[in-house]
């Protein structure tokens, strides 16, 4: 069957599976939905698999409100070694004996809830004076890196087989899995690295419903990609709604203008306005990410005499007038 030729604005949950970098799962997307807009929002290690949401077309523009989300995993310690990249994939610097116990354990894993202080491990994408550490990591080279800000929000132990411990931990952007795992070893006196790193959750975008490359290739096939993408007008939902007035108020947003307030009026009240035109029916994930998105954007949902979603704006009282923080219409 052709593949259908649609340009598709919004988001889609990806699951990446191991052994693809998270630029690798753009790439093949590209193939996959015959369109070149598309970004990731937040990396996964090859080595890990699991929830990558992924930004297409207008919804790229959403890229830079989501990569700051919370993030779930589920992560394998593995007790008595360190390695080179502070996982099993690297070269063993060092072996231990094990001789913690299970209460030992669960003390140092739970001591790290809340804030900490993490120093980036050398094979990660940060850069240092214009170089990722990683290329110098290759080279042999280490380098000092400071300690960063992290927090801890939840972490649930599932299971202790020692030298093995199976845990879920919620943390903010920025938090190294790998470095927590080789932490917890450091605090136990017996080295750790991670075997192995699930993501089971992004904001929320949840394992349960993301989509493996195939699969996504059997919808397009199929023609029902579109049921799955969260829409960029979706995932504001829970903010008001304004509606512009022909001419001017049309002209103004068109060109992505501020406007008075006095060319706009409530969506509920605004003649002709046509609420087919929203998205039809709302995904738990619609409902929660548009939750989330408007507790941190706060503003109005703007459209033009059509119907047609142009972006959000905020109200700015001095000016008296609405300004726009993200604009959605025109281009992919």
């Amino acid at each position: 069957m052709t593949p259908q030729k649609n340009t598709f604005n919004g988001i889609l949950n990806v699951y990446k599976e191991q052994g693809y970098t998270s630029h690798d799962v753009v790439a093949k997307l590209r193939g996959i939905l015959k369109q070149k807009k598309i970004g990731h929002t937040g990396t996964l290690d090859p080595a890990a698999e699991g929830v990558l949401p992924v930004c297409l077309g207008k919804g790229t523009r959403l890229c830079d409100m989501l990569t700051d989300k919370t993030k779930t995993y589920r992560a394998v310690l593995l007790l008595g070694k360190e390695t080179d990249t502070q996982d099993t994939t690297g070269a063993v610097q060092a072996e231990y004996p094990v001789h913690v116990t299970e209460e030992e354990v669960r003390e140092a894993i739970l001591s790290f809830l809340g804030d900490y202080m993490q120093i980036p491990p050398m094979y990660s994408a940060l850069k240092v004076n214009g170089k990722k550490l990683y290329e110098l990591a290759r080279q042999g080279k280490e380098v000092e890196r400071e300690a960063r800000p992290v927090q801890i929000l939840d972490i649930q132990i599932e299971s202790i087989e020692l030298p093995r411990v199976t845990f879920s931990v919620s943390c903010s952007k920025g938090t190294y899995i790998r470095t927590l795992c080789y932490d917890i070893g450091r605090r136990l006196g017996c080295g750790g690295c991670m075997e192995s790193l699930l993501r089971t959750r992004v904001d929320c975008f949840v394992l349960e419903d993301s989509l493996t490359l195939s699969q996504i290739e059997k919808l397009r096939d199929a023609g029902r990609v579109e049921e799955h993408v969260v829409p960029v007008e979706g995932v504001f939902l829970e903010l008001p709604a304004l509606v512009t007035k022909t001419g001017d108020g049309d002209k103004l947003v068109h060109n992505g203008n501020p406007f008075p307030a006095e060319l706009a009026e409530p969506e509920e009240t605004a003649k002709g306005a046509d609420s087919s035109a929203k998205p039809a029916g709302r995904s738990e994930t619609e409902c929660n990410l548009a939750v989330s998105l408007a507790d941190r954007f706060d503003g109005v949902r703007v459209y033009d005499s059509e119907h047609q979603f142009i972006g959000i704006y905020r109200y700015n009282e001095e000016k008296r007038r609405y300004q726009p923080q993200k604009i959605f219409l025109g281009g992919n």
